[in-house]
């Protein structure tokens, strides 16, 4: 669960459906637990000044994307002295957040969203993009064009508080 403070925003910058405006929120974290930690904790901020305001169902689904997403990148992305990326891409007309998380590791890709095993019951792990399939519209991976290693991404429909 993520804090909830007092939402620093006025009705005036909700996003709304009829509203042309993008925002954007990117930055880059140590590949480590406290660096998930704060993306996580960073996204469920961010959102909320964008009007997917704290509390609500949407918003903390969000946010548990943006946290499996940073968990498995550090879990399994890491590479000693790289970080992750983790970039929020939120379009009002389309009322989708996209989320992407880059790490630098190429040889250990997650499944295809399709083919997603069913942990065992006696397992403890393997549950993570599950629950991203389960939350987001839609999820999938790719190889970083632009260098070594992997995007993790996942789309979430929004709405917004009225």
């Amino acid at each position: 669960m993520t804090s909830q403070l007092p939402s620093p925003i006025s009705a005036s910058q909700l996003m709304s459906p009829g509203d042309d405006l993008s925002r954007t929120f990117e930055m880059r974290f140590t590949s480590t637990p406290r660096g998930a930690r704060l993306a996580r904790r960073l996204a469920a901020h961010r959102l909320d000044t964008w009007g997917i305001p704290y509390g609500t169902g949407r918003h903390e689904e969000i946010v548990l994307v943006v946290g499996e997403l940073a968990a498995n990148a550090v879990r399994h992305g890491h590479v000693p002295g790289r970080d992750f990326h983790l970039l929020l891409h939120a379009s009002a007309p389309a009322r989708t957040v996209r989320i992407e998380v880059a790490d630098t590791r190429t040889e250990r890709t997650p499944p295809e969203p399709e083919a997603l095993p069913a942990p065992g019951p006696e397992g403890t792990g393997g549950r993570g993009l599950l629950l991203v399939a389960a939350l987001a519209t839609r999820w999938g991976w790719h190889l970083r064009p632009e260098g070594p290693g992997k995007t993790v991404w996942a789309e979430c429909v929004f709405t917004t508080r009225t």
